[in-house]
């Protein structure tokens, strides 16, 4: 146990409440203590009961964990390192891409993959929830219901590609809880194994109609999802990192530099360049807010065209002579431009990666949220989910948490 959590579980044994006062008031009426000891124990009562709410608020700070997990990211995430990605899975359907997902992720000696596959279910038939550990040294049992069947399902479907995979490490778990606070088990298990990439298959599915219909387990899978696992003498895989700017997209690009280290990875980086008659978003004005805010945000706008300049460039000098490295800029100056641009791209690409750009406001994707149906993954990330010009695309959240979308 760290040393705060120590002090703090130590001060909260000594809270004392209206139990201790009750006997005191015992003690005092069996003459166990004369008035002065009562007086000294209640003044001590009353001190530590006083002191110990804001001793705990300074030692102790949950926010402080959320802070320093910003830091464990793709980007941030030394070379040499284990790499540690959290997997859900609603159902079996999922694991085939989930797998090839993680293959392509170019789990090497230096940098071994720790997976943790996370088995979602609803909860049904109980009062609390629940989060199961499963032991893999265990011998297989018969599964009483649907839910066992199925998270016996998965943890053999990665068991198996455990070992016949190198330098992969997994280890299965089962969520039950509600929908509504499923969210919450995810984050809090990213934030205890200290993972780098959480991966979420999207909960929405394509009709015949190619409308997008709510599910909780579905997808529509091509290009990485087939069935057999990606070798690394394989036929290639195209791999497409789209690049506006921003967090989220270098985030993006630092995953999709991790996998070309596979041998059998092409990558395609299409970076978007503002053009001349690009027009900034108009944004509210608060009556409150003084110049200094504008100010700030403009200093930040430049740190991160700064940041997304350093990296384009460092990548670009590190991939230059690689032939499976394919680098392209497009000028655009409004959404359109930017649809068009990417209608433009070769249908051999396997894996679209994306940003999503939260909190980024880009003229280059101005008006494509008005119609958005899928906000949550990005301006982006929405256009693979209605447009069927691609096969599969990963969308990449802030930081650490991500969508999966495979269309």
């Amino acid at each position: 146990m760290p040393l705060h959590e120590g002090a703090t579980l130590g001060l909260l044994m000594n809270t004392k409440g209206l139990v201790e006062m009750i006997v005191l008031n015992v003690g005092k009426d069996q003459k166990v203590f004369d008035d002065e000891s009562f007086a000294i124990m209640v003044v001590i009562t009353v001190i530590m009961t006083a002191i110990i709410v804001p001793a705990i608020s300074i030692i102790y700070r949950p926010s402080r964990r959320s802070i320093y997990y910003k830091r464990r990211t793709v980007q941030i995430s030394k070379p040499d390192a284990e790499f540690r990605v959290l997997v859900c899975v609603h159902s079996p359907r999922n694991v085939p891409t989930m797998i090839n997902l993680l293959e392509a992720s170019n789990p090497t000696k230096k940098s071994p993959i720790c997976v943790y596959v996370l088995h979602l279910v609803e909860l049904s038939g109980r009062t609390s929830a629940m989060l199961i550990v499963h032991n893999t040294a265990k011998p297989d049992h018969t599964a009483l219901n649907r839910t066992e069947a199925q998270s016996d399902h998965i943890i053999s479907a990665f068991q198996n590609y455990e070992q016949h995979a190198s330098f992969v490490s997994v280890q299965p778990l089962t969520a039950i809880s509600p929908y509504s606070t499923m969210h919450e088990d995810i984050c809090n298990l990213a934030e205890e194994k200290r993972v780098s990439l959480i991966i979420v298959p999207f909960h929405k599915q394509q009709t015949v109609d190619g409308e997008m219909e709510a599910t909780n387990m579905a997808f529509r899978d091509r290009g990485l999802s087939g069935s057999s696992r990606m070798a690394s003498n394989q036929a290639s895989h195209h791999v497409a990192v789209l690049f506006f700017g921003g967090p989220d997209d270098r985030e993006a690009l630092c995953y999709g530099w991790r996998m070309l280290e596979h041998s059998g990875i092409n990558l395609t980086v299409m970076r978007f360049v503002p053009g001349e008659q690009v027009c900034e978003p108009m944004k509210q004005h608060d009556m409150n807010s003084d110049e200094p805010t504008v100010l700030t945000v403009q200093t930040e706008k430049d740190l991160q065209r700064q940041l997304d300049e350093k990296l384009i460039h460092e990548f670009r000098i590190r991939n230059g002579d690689d032939d499976s490295v394919d680098y392209v800029e497009k000028v655009v100056s409004n959404g359109e431009e930017t649809v068009a641009a990417i209608r433009t791209m070769d249908d051999i690409h396997d894996l679209f990666i994306v940003g999503r750009g939260q909190g980024m406001i880009s003229p280059l994707t101005a008006g494509l949220t008005d119609w958005s149906e899928c906000p949550e993954i990005g301006a982006i990330g929405d256009l693979f989910s209605i447009f069927r010009f691609c096969s599969n695309s990963f969308c990449v959240g802030s930081a650490t948490i991500c969508w999966d979308r495979v269309i």
